[in-house]
């Protein structure tokens, strides 16, 4: 086991964080490699609209990182937005088969195969994701979001490593890596000495293992997409292009990688060995891994018609913050249930501890509740018992306090305001200018064009209007 990482100074007063790290299967006491913590979230592939089941890794990530500043700790977070790579053969246990996503995206939008298409579809579906996550408490100006595609050169440059090194081999379709030359190979999740799937032994059998996987592949079809390299015209491998963005980003050793349980058989096994194989130094310190949401207990499917966006919390009422606090009531460890019936407890809930803030006298912190509090959360991000001792203790309770404690739960109640009893206007008793505006922004809406939006309430805002989204439509209040 690599030994370089030490103990930094830390909030006093404060229990030791824990977390558990997939790594070594234990909850382990967090040491970052120097005072400034270096965290990666895996982010999305953005050839569509990220589902709530999208959402959840990037509150784990949040959480984390309000944590840690809570305990003194300045933080370094990545997520990355992969806009090229990631094939669909991921979803069968071989991310090396199957059809590019952003591929499939183009063809669902209608758009010609060209590279500007793709990074245009990339960005489309980038900035509805950035707008859904800001929505549910995540300062997203704090988080740097590189595009895989604008690290080609590093992605090449890392695998040319790889190959002088001899771990990385030419065949027809790309180049691998040769995972027998790697010692450990699968040690994250305990997978060192299983063997592969069926669905990875049925891949390509050019490969000299089963489990050797792609750091580059060759362009194929009428269109070629890619770029060109030492090997030929193609793109890199999807684990390639998080470890190259890592070491340009936050270096080649650090303290905190997160993503779904799902990516810890073969994207994060093979992100460790390619990335130790080039260093020869330990590639990440602590594993965090989230667990599944089930919708109406199904697996969260396009083809069971059970997906569920950010927006339909919306377009019913719900207050977005109340997904963030349902999945406060479990632990990203474990699977939690969607259903309706649970988010409406959740907004109905949030909604009371609003009114309760709001009513509250303004006083000094508790350290003594604060001292509880932060001990349910150095226990692997204990949210579920934080909250059940808010509610304990609500009515003793000040606005210093629970502003203190929301600084890692992050319901927003320092900017909550008493409801103001404003009469909602008639679409026709409304201005001309202002009814324009108005049906401006609803098809904005509609079409999911954010920053449009965005801009339109704002002007609104600046002629004296308040609009305010619901299942109903927009809301009218005159200021």
């Amino acid at each position: 086991m690599f030994s370089f990482f030490k103990r930094a100074a830390v909030q006093k007063d404060l229990p030791p964080l824990t977390f558990h790290n997939t790594l070594s299967g234990t909850k382990e006491e967090f040491r970052p490699l120097n005072h400034t913590v270096r965290m990666y979230n895996c982010g999305p592939t953005p050839y569509d609209e990220q589902h709530i089941g999208n959402m959840v890794p990037a509150l784990l990530g949040n959480l984390l990182r309000r944590s840690l500043e809570t305990w003194g700790y300045p933080v370094n977070q990545v997520t990355n937005i992969t806009d090229f790579g990631h094939l669909s053969g991921d979803n069968d246990g071989n991310a090396d088969l199957g059809e590019d996503r952003m591929s499939r995206g183009l063809k669902r939008e209608g758009w010609d195969f060209t590279m500007e298409n793709m990074r245009k579809l990339a960005e489309k579906y980038t900035e509805i994701f950035l707008h859904d996550i800001a929505s549910l408490g995540v300062p997203t100006n704090k988080i740097k979001f590189p595009r895989a595609s604008d690290y080609i050169k590093e992605e090449i440059a890392l695998v040319r490593a790889l190959e002088e090194k001899g771990y990385a081999y030419v065949i027809s379709d790309g180049v691998y890596f040769d995972t027998k030359k790697f010692i450990g190979y699968g040690k994250l999740g305990g997978l060192a000495d299983s063997g592969p799937t069926e669905a990875r032994i049925e891949g390509n059998s050019e490969k000299k293992n089963p489990r050797d996987f792609a750091l580059w592949k060759f362009a194929e079809g009428e269109k070629k997409l890619g770029w060109e390299s030492p090997w030929g015209k193609g793109f890199p491998g999807w684990h390639i292009e998080c470890t190259a963005m890592i070491f340009a980003l936050l270096g080649k050793q650090i303290d905190i990688h997160t993503g779904g349980i799902e990516h810890i058989p073969v994207h994060h096994n093979n992100e460790i060995a390619q990335a130790e194989a080039v260093t020869g130094k330990q590639y990440v310190r602590y594993w965090l891994h989230n667990a599944h949401i089930t919708i109406e207990g199904k697996k969260i499917s396009k083809s069971l018609g059970n997906t569920v966006y950010l927006h339909n919390i919306v377009d019913k009422g719900l207050n977005p913050l109340a997904l963030r606090y349902w999945f406060m009531t479990g632990h990203y460890r474990t699977p939690m249930n969607f259903t309706w019936d649970a988010l409406e407890g959740a907004d109905a809930a949030l909604s009371r501890l609003t009114r309760a803030y709001l009513e509250m006298k303004e006083g000094k912190a508790d350290e003594v509740f604060l001292q509880k509090f932060y001990t349910c959360i150095a226990n692997d991000l204990g949210t579920a018992q934080a909250l059940a001792l808010v509610w304990e203790n609500l009515s003793t309770l000040n606005k210093a306090t629970l502003r203190q404690a929301d600084r890692i739960l992050g319901l927003g109640f320092a900017d909550a305001r008493p409801p103001q009893k404003l009469t909602v206007l008639k679409q026709e008793d409304l201005p001309e200018e202002i009814k324009e505006l108005v049906e401006e922004r609803e098809e904005a809406r509609s079409t999911r064009d954010f920053s449009k939006s965005d801009h339109l309430r704002g002007r609104l805002e600046e002629l004296g209007f308040t609009v305010t989204d619901s299942a109903e439509g927009q809301k009218i209040t005159k200021k």
